[in-house]
């Protein structure tokens, strides 16, 4: 970039943060966590701001006169939860550097060392120094230096190996010798200088190399040389003609810069005297990385997996399929299993890898051109000249394939399938074997394999995976621990990437670490550490998805917590519900969403998201449809009103409730959601519910935040689900503030009325009804004005001054019979039957209640019409036992299912 560089140290830490994950969001947090650490100042987030402002004036100085024409660009962008740094391919050094690199690492894999070396030495040559030199680490900053200097020399590798193919030899010689002195504990610069040694006639002085480095290696570390440097040092020995300079079909001497495909022991039958033809070896083949040394818990699949595979082996193929979301250690688990497995296959075990270094699927025929190469060790290049080169077409790669494992008891491990079809060819090429396969897919066109599906650990398994990574800390604070594990999902990568960071961070706490995943809008971009980025392994997942899925992952982000029945799905994709459950199932088998059976439900079945990955589906719906959050989260909330207000009918008619134009989305039908079960409708939706008017507030929805807040008093108030009731409404009541909607605002206050009056909050619930009651007449709305005024009356007779709440009483009935608001004038007439029955005239309370039962019915309200007729019941029981004369001997049911109870002495008379 053009931009100035600014002087200070850390506005120049928050621009080396920023450039470094260039256009990816950095949230406040991290750079917050680079330039202070652990205690950062109170005012750290407004100091961040202001450097931020600086950085934005630093980048649009001495832009041009084209800037000037057009208008500056800023790059530097404020983008949720944090900033982005915009920048073009060729604007940043460490694009163009990465750029190059994956051009050299192409031809290089074509072998085309030519290419390679050029494009290679162009990454190099944009080098100045070592990565991020002269400006201050921290805990972010360390660990991308530390991961671009290890690109550095790997590059710088494989610019050599490619060299070293093209008989540069003796030019390599200096240079080799210098970067082995700079770096004497990389065997692969040494292998790279044992071969220009040899290659230049000067054996002895290869042989002293190895000598040096393995000096170096039990000096220092206490460990012998690798397995590649031990079999160089004794083809060096053998003066093993293949090293020799032989014209462009040159053999690769050592793996590649960069390969982690490395076997954890040489082959056996690969030295200079075996055979180096595609036909048999005579001893067995391991090419397996190293088991994860503290592999944690999942002894009941362990246990599985190993019976599987040691199933009839007069069954045919034996293939177990092992399936789970991103994240979950399957290839851990597969590689355990083949670890664990090797007296059963004497033969050999062999891993590879079905995508290559940028996550794309490879070709079957590359998949087993690879397991060819593995099975007949490392000389087996196609380039020496004593080995047969690989047939071109699949069809001669699979018979190869086949006669090369045909009769032998070996265990291949396919690692990281796509899909049915990349697979398909290898296995049938393979019959003789038993294979371990690791997909994110569950692959379930497979005919006659095994599945075993990874999910994530269980709570006490996941705490012992965060103690065994953490350390001391992360042990000695058991409920922290704890709590990190439920934060990461008890994922696997998850954990150990929250361990790890703990333990490469020596001033962090357990409970620090904890409060830092707390916020699900940053705990994604908490969970990385150097290369391991739980949000960049379950990106693969997303991307491995075709437009269509990956557009409904996004647009399925803001459904409802915990789960969420199909109908919001239907809701939110703007579909059918047959298209909408054909998404929703195509992301269950991708395991980027969980479906869980739930029977006796209104929804037997009912998908969420695993853990996550709600946060990465927001995530990217921000980033890329950004358009579409908006009217997928208006599109739910019409859903959920309409569905509410359906259900609150059937339980509360006449009910006071805020209207809305807009209808449901299409393909959703209210009668058929709900049917005649509103009550269990609202008990399996209710957190939902509540959640579409948090995100219609955030939204700015502000009618719709108030008609669901509305639509579900009725249900809060039935089920006493006071905190819901009071958070919806207060919400709401901004809402209606912020909007200038009176009605609105009169309809929320009057339902918090209602709340204080649940609560024995009296004076706040006579002073909001008051209120209400106000709006309701500035509005015009005589009758819901009138429905306040027996609220009110409501409040004075808990308070015991029935002198003052008859009145009330009347004047509320007063205004809702001449309207004919039959769901009034059943509130009031049953307010008069309590004060006539708390001054002891049991016969004109009788009356009054059945006016009461009368104008429940006539407003087809079930609930009202049950409890008129009880009350009047009592009331008649009462009069039977005790005359009209005698003191009342019924506890007030003021409201259905709200009770007063009365004292025994005469009933009060306060003014």
């Amino acid at each position: 970039m053009t931009a100035r560089t600014p002087s200070a140290a850390k506005p120049r830490s928050v621009l080396a943060t920023l450039l470094v994950r260039h256009d990816t969001v950095v949230s406040t947090h991290t750079l917050i966590d680079e330039l202070w650490g652990a205690e950062p100042p109170r005012t750290a987030t407004t100091t961040l701001q202001v450097y931020v402002s600086q950085l934005r004036k630093a980048l649009l100085a001495d832009t041009g006169e084209a800037a000037a024409e057009t208008g500056p660009v800023q790059p530097l962008l404020t983008r949720a939860p944090g900033y982005l740094m915009q920048t073009a391919p060729e604007e940043l050094d460490l694009a163009v550097f990465e750029s190059l690199r994956a051009e050299g690492r192409a031809a290089y894999g074509r072998r085309e060392y030519e290419a390679a070396s050029r494009a290679l030495s162009r990454a190099l040559g944009l080098w100045t120094g070592p990565a991020l030199s002269g400006i201050p680490h921290g805990p972010s900053l360390e660990t991308s230096a530390i991961r671009l200097n290890e690109l550095r020399a790997e590059v710088l590798e494989q610019r050599i190996s490619a060299e070293l193919r093209l008989g540069r030899h003796h030019e390599l010689v200096g240079e080799l010798m210098a970067l082995a002195h700079e770096h004497p504990l990389r065997e692969t610069l040494r292998c790279h200088l044992m071969v220009a040694l040899y290659r230049a006639g000067r054996q002895s002085d290869a042989l002293q190399v190895y000598h040096r480095a393995r000096r170096s290696l039990v000096d220092e570390l206490g460990v012998e040389p690798g397995p590649v440097l031990s079999r160089l040092h004794e083809r060096v020995l053998a003066a093993d003609p293949s090293l020799a300079w032989h014209g462009e079909s040159e053999p690769r001497p050592v793996p590649a810069g960069g390969s982690d495909d490395r076997p954890s022991h040489p082959p056996a039958g690969g030295g200079a005297g075996g055979s180096a033809r595609y036909g048999r070896d005579a001893g067995p083949t391991v090419w397996l990385p190293p088991a994860v040394a503290d592999f944690t818990g999942r002894e009941d699949q362990l246990a599985l997996g190993e019976r599987l595979l040691a199933g009839d082996p007069s069954g045919g193929n034996r293939v177990l399929v092992l399936s789970g979301r991103a994240g979950a250690g399957k290839t851990a688990l597969a590689v355990r299993l083949a670890h664990n497995a090797a007296d059963r296959f004497p033969d050999g075990r062999v891993l590879v890898r079905l995508r290559n270094a940028d996550g794309r699927a490879v070709e079957p025929r590359a998949a087993m051109a690879a397991l060819l190469r593995r099975l007949s060790g490392p000389r087996a290049t196609g380039t020496d000249p004593g080995t047969e080169p690989l047939p071109p077409s699949e069809t001669e790669l699979a018979e190869l394939l086949h006669e090369r494992t045909k009769g032998r008891a070996m265990l291949l491990v396919l690692d990281d399938a796509v899909s049915e079809a990349q697979v398909r060819p290898v296995l049938s090429a393979v019959p003789d074997s038993t294979v371990v396969l690791t997909s994110r897919h569950m692959l379930g066109a497979l005919e006659s394999v095994r599945h075993l599906t990874l999910d994530v650990l269980p709570a006490r398994e996941a705490e012992a995976l965060l103690t065994a990574c953490g350390g001391p800390r992360m042990r000695d604070a058991p409920e922290a621990a704890g709590e990190i594990a439920r934060l990461c999902g008890r994922l696997p990568l998850a954990l150990r990437v929250a361990a790890a960071g703990l333990a490469a961070r020596p001033h962090w706490t357990a409970a620090g670490l904890a409060r830092r995943l707390r916020d699900e809008r940053t705990r994604l971009a908490a969970l990385a550490l150097g290369d391991l980025d739980v949000r960049g392994t379950l990106l693969t997942a997303y991307h491995d998805m075709d437009e269509e899925a990956r557009r409904a992952f996004r647009i399925l982000g803001p459904a409802a917590l915990p789960d969420f029945a199909p109908w919001t799905a239907t809701a939110l994709l703007a579909t059918d519900p047959v298209e909408a459950e054909r998404l929703t199932e195509e992301l269950v088998r991708a395991h980027l969403l969980e479906a869980r059976r739930r029977p006796g439900r209104l929804a037997p079945v009912r998908y969420s998201f695993p853990a996550l990955l709600r946060p990465l589906a927001l995530e990217v719906l921000a980033e890329e449809s950004p358009q579409e959050g908006p009217s997928a989260v208006e599109r739910l909330c019409r859903a959920f009103l309409a569905l509410a207000r359906h259900a609150d009918a059937r339980m509360a008619p006449g009910r006071e409730r805020l209207a809305y134009e807009a209808g449901p989305p299409p393909g959703i039908s209210p009668e058929e959601v709900v049917g005649n079960a509103p009550l269990r409708w609202f008990q399996e939706e209710c957190a939902g519910l509540s959640e579409a008017v948090r995100q219609a507030h955030a939204a700015g929805l502000w009618r719709l935040c108030c008609s669901l807040a509305s639509a579900a008093a009725g249900y809060y108030e039935a089920g006493a689900l006071w905190d819901a009731w009071e958070a919806t409404h207060d919400l709401a009541l901004d809402a209606a503030r912020r909007s200038g909607d009176v009605h609105a605002e009169a309809v929320i206050l009057r339902s918090l009325g209602d709340l204080a009056w649940q609560r024995h909050r009296t004076a706040l619930a006579t002073e909001r009804y008051r209120l209400a009651r106000q709006l309701f007449l500035r509005h015009g709305d005589e009758v819901a004005a009138g429905r306040c005024l027996s609220a009110e009356a409501d409040a004075l007779l808990a308070l015991g001054q029935v002198a003052r709440a008859g009145p009330a009483y009347a004047r509320a009935l007063s205004v809702s019979r001449p309207a004919d608001d039959a769901r009034g004038s059943a509130e009031s007439l049953r307010g008069l039957a309590l004060v006539a029955q708390c001054e002891g005239r049991h016969e004109d309370a009788l009356a009054r209640m059945e006016e009461c039962e009368s104008a429940a019915r006539s407003a087809d309200d079930h609930r009202w019409t049950a409890y008129a007729s009880r009350t009047a019941s009592a009331l008649r029981i009462a009069l039977a036992a005790g005359g009209p004369a005698g003191e009342p001997s019924v506890p007030l049911e003021v409201r259905p299912g709200v009770w007063l109870f009365q004292p025994s002495g005469p009933v009060g008379q306060a003014a």
